[in-house]
Parts: C-alpha cells; sequence; structure tokens
C-alpha cells in the first residue's frame, strides 16, 4: 500500500455531492483558500461553486485524475458505491495513495468493504460522518468522527479544519460511521422527550413558548429544546435535515443493533415516528416534525406547516 500522497497549499481538493452539507464543505475549503474541483449531478449547483472559484469536472473519474484529496457527501452507500465504483467512478483514475473522505452516513460494513475495494488501488479511505446539520456546514463548525488509518487522517486533518471544529480519531476504518450511529440514536431520544414535553404542554394548556422558557432554565435544557423547541412552536419545519435523511440514519443504527443482538427502544420508537412522517407526505420537512406525530398520536389537531423551500 503506496503512503498517503502530501497534502499542501498547492494541492487540488476534489469534492463530490454539493447539497446541504456538501455545500457547506465545500464553500468552507474556497473561503479557506483551498484549490477545489467540484462535481454535483445538478449543473446549477456545480455552478455556483465555478462563480466562487472552483473548477468543476464532467464526472467523478475526472475529477479523481487531478486531485490526490477528494471529499464524498451523498445520501447513501448506493449513492457512494456508485461514486467510488461505477462506469465513471473515482477508483479507476485516482492514484495510488490518494485518499477518499467519505462524510456521508452509511453502515459500517459499507465503509469497511469499500475500503477493501479501493486498498485494491492502492487508495485510502476514511469515513468521516459528521454532526452539526446545516448551519454547522456553512460555518465551518462540524464535528467529525473519523475512522481508518491514522497516517491517513494526519495527512487531511488540516484540510478538514477548515469545515471542522473538532476532528475525532475513533479507530478502524467503520469506526466513524458507528459512533455517528450512536449520535443519530442519542439525538432523536433527546428530540422525542422534547416532542413528549410539547404534547404534554398542549393537553394540558399550557402556553408552549412559556414552558420551553421554564424548561431551558433548568436541567432539561439541550440542545433539541433549544433548537427544535421554536420550530415546534410556530410549525415551521423547513429542512434542517430532513426527515427521509434521519430515519434513513436511524435504520442504519437499527440494523448495526439487530446484528450485534443489541437492542435500541427508544430508536425504534423515533424511526416508527418518522416513518408516519414520511409516509404521510412530509419526507422532506425537518426531521422535527416528528413531534407532530406525537400531538397527533395524542389525538391533537395537527398546526398548519408552510411548505418546505
Amino acid at each position: 500500500m503506496a503512503n498517503p500522497r502530501p497534502v499542501g497549499p498547492d494541492t487540488t481538493i476534489g469534492f463530490v455531492g454539493l447539497g446541504v452539507m456538501g455545500g457547506g464543505m465545500a464553500a468552507c475549503l474556497l473561503r479557506k483558500g483551498w484549490r477545489l474541483q467540484v462535481f454535483a449531478r445538478k449543473a446549477g449547483a456545480r455552478r455556483a461553486f465555478v462563480e466562487a472559484g472552483a473548477v468543476a469536472a464532467d464526472s467523478p473519474a475526472a475529477l479523481g485524475r487531478g486531485c490526490a484529496l477528494v471529499f464524498l457527501s451523498l445520501p447513501d452507500a448506493a449513492a457512494v458505491e456508485a461514486v467510488l465504483f461505477g462506469p465513471d467512478g473515482l477508483a479507476g483514475t485516482l492514484a495510488p495513495g490518494s485518499i477518499v473522505v467519505d462524510t456521508s452516513t452509511i453502515a459500517p460494513t459499507s465503509a469497511r468493504e469499500f475500503g477493501r475495494r479501493l486498498q485494491e488501488s492502492g487508495v485510502w479511505l476514511l469515513d468521516a460522518p459528521v454532526s452539526g446539520g446545516q448551519q454547522g456546514a456553512e460555518a465551518g463548525t462540524l464535528g467529525c468522527m473519523v475512522g481508518g488509518p491514522v497516517e491517513a487522517v494526519a495527512a487531511c486533518r488540516e484540510v478538514m479544519d477548515s469545515f471542522c471544529k473538532t476532528i475525532t480519531h475513533v479507530g478502524a476504518l467503520g469506526a466513524g460511521q458507528a459512533v455517528k450511529a450512536c449520535n443519530q440514536v442519542a439525538v432523536a431520544g433527546a428530540l422525542l422527550g422534547v416532542a413528549d414535553a410539547f404534547a404534554l404542554a398542549r393537553a394540558e394548556g399550557v402556553d408552549l413558548a412559556v414552558m420551553r422558557e421554564v424548561l431551558m432554565g433548568g436541567s432539561a435544557r439541550s440542545f433539541s429544546l433549544e433548537k427544535h423547541g421554536p420550530r415546534i412552536i410556530a410549525s415551521e419545519f423547513r429542512p434542517g435535515f430532513r426527515a427521509a435523511l434521519m430515519r434513513k440514519d436511524l435504520r442504519l443504527a437499527l440494523d448495526a443493533a439487530r446484528a450485534a443482538d443489541a437492542v435500541l427502544p427508544t430508536a425504534a420508537l423515533a424511526e416508527q415516528l418518522l416513518d408516519a412522517l414520511c409516509e404521510g407526505g412530509r419526507a422532506d420537512w425537518d426531521w422535527s416534525a416528528a413531534a407532530l406525530e406525537v400531538q397527533r398520536r395524542s389525538g391533537m389537531s395537527i398546526p398548519a406547516s408552510p411548505e418546505p423551500d
């Protein structure tokens, strides 16, 4: 296996996937002065980055020819596999010693399998899912949990500092995805507690804003109460992080738990609520709208909400 290619100021960085998260991360790289080449299926997404100073590639393969380090931000394992190993995939053009950093959320088993296949070409893979949402991606304050060889992590840490506040090497390839699954399980549980509190306040006729203010001053204070509480009060669910993606993440966590003979009752309930939300035509709403499903199951009317952008 070739040593990781050195990454410096003259290195061209590749970025594939310019959606809500990837677009924010790629913009951070440009602001920090890195030379950037991008690929996205939608020409409009590429155009905005070209105008900001990036170079657009016609395919992942074309991008791979000129980049020693490539980041991926894609919706699922099928998309990652297509970008890496499809007919115009990166694997056929990346030079030995190149590094792929996958910030997507996929199963640990998928990360390990993709890493094995890339290793056959002398290419390093890091699984590096992120936490912090759209706001964190745009501000460059994401938390990243990285799995993979320590020398590959060291080679790209300076670049990742452009969009991460914290970068934690959590273990071998696949460990990053495992820790991300733990993160999604924990935040889902926190939101369920907040959703229950809002449902109870409504049932008792308590002003929701007053209730939230009281809870924010005590031990119930949480990220979910702080960030998602106002959404629930205003019935404002533009993403954010789409319900369909959170459902996908929780299903990955539940699959991993079943394979390990673990039981995750809170995550299972959150997945059920999100499934009802998605099947009810709200898959593109912010996932915090699961609070509406809690209220619906309590026999409450669901406030009208504008269609998300």
